[in-house]
């Protein structure tokens, strides 16, 4: 079982920028294959766990967490689109996940960032569009990730929301005034360009779909989103805690 420490993340130096592949856009008929074709480039693959209700999409469980991990070494972060995340924590850590991102707008924060604590996971918390990004500041000591999205949740391929640049400002500000290690991740319409604005306002990490796997040279594609967000960063001499 992982260590869900967040000393036991993969390792991402200041000044950096991690893309985390989302596996919601590769084709599913060939994962093994569409996983390694990304693993020169990466150390994290992101996936959209979705379950028909707090979204109204429906995806993967942990069944499908221990295959890929049987295929990979990669760190498997896993994003909690549930109305109960609680029930499935252990298995999801038992499968082989590294990270569980639940949404903050479910409920029982509080008690849900201890389970995964206690489970093995990294403790991520999610915020959707709408919600305001102040919610999170009780609970930001307890995190690992803070993930941000820029679209709502359910459906890959949707459009970025500018307006959603704003709280990831606004996160990155609360972060580094408490000094906090945490990653603060963004998922929604992330491409090179959209990963420059996200990049400015403070975000590290990015989480890339369509952009990735629908691009004709996935590795290409990554290094790509990756160079834009780091040249951000230093044109705007953003320095990032991890």
């Amino acid at each position: 079982m992982p260590d869900g420490s967040a000393a036991n993340l993969p390792h991402l130096a200041k000044g950096s920028a991690r893309v985390a592949p989302s596996i919601l856009s590769a084709d599913f008929g060939i994962l093994a294959e569409e996983i390694a074709s990304v693993e020169g480039a990466t150390d994290w693959i992101h996936l959209d766990v979705m379950d028909g209700h707090f979204v109204p999409n429906l995806t993967i469980g942990p069944p499908v967490v221990s295959a890929i991990r049987r295929h990979t070494d990669l760190f498997l972060d896993c994003h909690l689109m549930v109305t109960n995340p609680g029930v499935l924590l252990e298995a999801f850590a038992s499968a082989g996940a590294g990270s569980a991102s639940v949404h903050v707008e479910v409920g029982a924060t509080e008690e849900l960032c201890a389970e995964m604590r206690r489970v093995g996971l990294a403790v991520g918390l999610a915020v959707n569009p709408e919600t305001p990004i102040e919610v999170v500041w009780p609970f930001l000591e307890m995190l690992d990730i803070l993930l941000v999205m820029s679209v709502h949740p359910g459906f890959g391929g949707q459009a970025f929301m500018p307006e959603t640049a704003a709280k990831v400002a606004m996160a990155r500000a609360e972060i580094d005034r408490r000094e906090l290690a945490v990653t603060l991740q963004v998922d929604g319409g992330i491409d090179a360009a959209t990963a420059r604005v996200m990049a400015e306002a403070g975000a590290r990490c990015f989480v890339a779909g369509s952009a990735v796997f629908r691009a004709k040279d996935h590795v290409e594609a990554i290094r790509a989103i990756e160079g834009a967000a780091q040249a951000s960063m230093a044109a705007s001499k953003v320095v990032l805690t991890p």
